[in-house]
């Protein structure tokens, strides 16, 4: 590795032994550059002395004005394509840090939007185009042996950083994600096939810089074959925010390397319940005395429903004809077990009953709600037996947990349309509990997923969108009764700015490809809007204007 200080200034730098000293000078700019050899998790051939005397040089021919111009301007070009706001700012806010209070005291408003402003501040600054994707703290790990090694947790934790990105309106920020999965499928094929003999390739609960795949950190968390699939997905949701067509290309040989490997590996289950995933677990969550282990958990079969149907449309998207593919990928979905509700009324976590039994009835993880978010298998339109039973699942659960988990529970509950249930895990999320003084989530220790999630949780509250439906306002709490909501993207590539007064909207705009037709769902009203040959649309619709007959004289 290398780090080298450049200066550049109008008077004299002197070395003296291990310090620089400036002399007679009226300014000084140091550029400071790292770097090391890795290249690619199979390549560290790098020169990192070339490189950070290279890029030093071409900063200091900048100079300063043009750096924090190409600054300002990059940054400028991302964080400004969305705006919120909730009621009337504060004239003269208190600093952030006594902003932040007890979970009992009320969450002012425009403390929400600072924290959604700040959670996209982070995602912009730490997963750009060229770079790794977000970890566990970001860029903004601070020692040599951090917190579970500062690594990828993809099981939720990978993922949920990358929920803001859609609504966000951060595409780029998911291109570093990406170039890992690519490089995962080929560590991943590694894995499938001297650890069981399979096609195609798979990741476990944890990776690194490494590209690491097979499972780590003993069977209670490692031994989960799903977090390539569930990857996977993040980028497919991307591809359903933001059509965009190169992403889909580079996707669609991922997402069938990863079905590949389930067509291999999925077993019978001995009591005739369909095909399963075997061994697995519910991720982290034991359901005996200790005990992982289970066969077809309900978060595997719901990630297999959402990757074999969205390597079906992939598959029809891009014009790849392959029948037999196809057809083995559609036997073995509809074959997945469904979701089963339990005694207590509960969605099981097993294809077994065992809640009951858990050891631990308010575990943070709420793997088996995948389906409800960030999936929409389960959801209020189309599923209401499920529905009951999820909720039912996240009272016993309970509404705050460590900084994600609770994330993860405002998303759900935004989901299922409870506005002030969703402001209440907030209000818990923004409290002295769960958030730092410098607004970094306190998992504890700091853990930036719960930055994301939560900022992602708030956008669900405000337009959610799944079922060939954009909802507005779905989740909109009473305190919240008058703002606008600018630049926010919803699935099928549409771009809306909202307004809203006493809880009711009073104008939306939405963009999109010229001739779509957009099913948009607000206050329990349905209303369908056709985008004209500009790719544009607004409610209330505009009136045509008035003609008037030229009168003869």
């Amino acid at each position: 590795y290398a780090v080298r200080v450049r200066v550049v200034t109008d008077g004299q730098v002197v070395v003296e032994g291990d310090r620089l000293s400036i002399r007679g000078a009226r300014h000084a700019l140091l550029l400071v550059a790292g770097e090391t050899s890795y290249r690619r998790f199979d390549d560290v051939s790098g020169d990192p002395v070339a490189a950070v005397r290279d890029r030093t040089e071409v900063a200091a021919s900048k100079g300063l004005d043009t750096l924090m111009a190409e600054h300002l301007a990059s940054h400028r070009a991302l964080y400004r394509r969305m705006t919120l706001r909730l009621g009337k700012p504060s004239a003269a806010a208190p600093p952030t840090d006594r902003r932040i209070r007890p979970p009992s005291d009320p969450l002012e408003p425009d403390f929400a939007v600072l924290y959604l402003n700040y959670a996209r501040y982070l995602l912009i600054s730490s997963s750009r185009p060229g770079g790794q994707p977000a970890n566990l703290q970001g860029l903004w790990n601070e020692g040599n042996n951090p917190p579970w090694g500062s690594k990828y947790t993809i099981n939720i934790n990978t993922e949920m950083n990358y929920w803001l990105a859609g609504p966000a309106n951060l595409h780029e920020c998911v291109e570093p994600l990406l170039r890992m999965v690519e490089d995962l499928a080929v560590t991943g094929a590694r894995t499938a096939r001297l650890q069981y003999g399979a096609r195609g390739w798979v990741a476990h609960h944890n990776t690194d810089l490494w590209r690491a795949t097979a499972p780590i950190d003993g069977p209670m968390w490692g031994l989960w074959p799903m977090g390539g699939a569930w990857l996977c997905l993040s980028l497919w949701d991307e591809f359903h925010y933001g059509q965009d067509d190169a992403l889909l290309r580079r996707l669609y040989p991922l997402m069938r390397g990863a079905a590949e490997f389930f067509l291999d590996t999925l077993v019978e289950d001995p009591e005739g319940r369909g095909l399963v995933t075997s061994p697995s677990i519910s991720p982290e969550n034991a359901h005996g005395a200790g005990v992982a282990i289970c066969a077809g958990p309900a978060m595997d079969r719901q990630i297999l429903r959402d990757l074999f149907a969205a390597v079906l449309d992939a598959q029809r998207r891009c014009g790849v004809a392959d029948d037999a593919f196809a057809e083995s990928v559609s036997r073995a979905r509809a074959r997945l077990p469904a979701d089963r509700i339990g005694a207590q009324g509960q969605l099981q976590e097993w294809l077994d009953d065992w809640d009951a039994q858990a050891p631990d009835q308010r575990h943070r993880h709420v793997s088996h709600l995948y389906g409800l978010f960030p999936s929409d298998q389960i959801n209020v339109r189309d599923t209401p037996a499920l529905v009951r039973a999820a909720k039912t699942t996240l009272n016993t659960r309970g509404d705050l947990s460590t900084g994600w988990a609770t994330a993860w529970r405002l998303a759900l509950w935004a989901r299922l349309g409870d506005g002030q249930r969703a402001l209440g895990i907030l209000q818990g999320l923004l409290s002295t509990e769960r958030t730092y003084p410098n607004l970094f989530d306190a998992h504890p220790p700091f853990q930036i997923d719960g930055n994301f999630g939560g900022a992602a949780g708030m956008l669900e509250m405000l337009v959610q969108s799944w079922g060939g439906e954009i909802r507005l306002l779905p989740a909109l709490p009473a305190a919240w009764p008058e703002g606008e909501l600018r630049g926010v993207r919803a699935r099928g590539g549409v771009e809306i700015d909202l307004a809203w007064s006493k809880g009711r909207l009073t104008r939306a705009a939405l963009r999109g490809r010229p001739g779509a037709v957009l099913r948009v769902r607000h206050a329990g009203g349905l209303m369908t809007l056709a985008l004209d040959a500009e790719g544009k649309a607004q409610w209330p619709p505009r009136r045509p204007a008035r003609t008037h007959s030229a009168k003869r004289t």
